[in-house]
């Protein structure tokens, strides 16, 4: 480990403090599956999928 880093990391990070804790492992867990779960709505939407389509066949069409 570098000089400089050992002098500035305590200045940073208290001593006790060794990463996430099992709650907050559990709170990010529950968060990300939340947002998987919203993205996985949004995109399979029929509106989303519409759109999408329609940029595919119009970039497929524009062709030379």
């Amino acid at each position: 480990m570098p000089v400089v880093t050992r002098l500035i990391a305590p200045l940073f990070a208290p001593a006790d403090d060794h990463g996430m804790s099992t709650a907050e492992y559990a709170l990010c867990t529950v968060s990300a599956v939340a947002f998987a779960g919203v993205l996985y709505a949004i995109l399979t939407s029929e509106t989303v999928n519409e759109v999408l389509t329609a940029l595919v066949v119009d970039a497929l069409g524009s062709g030379v």
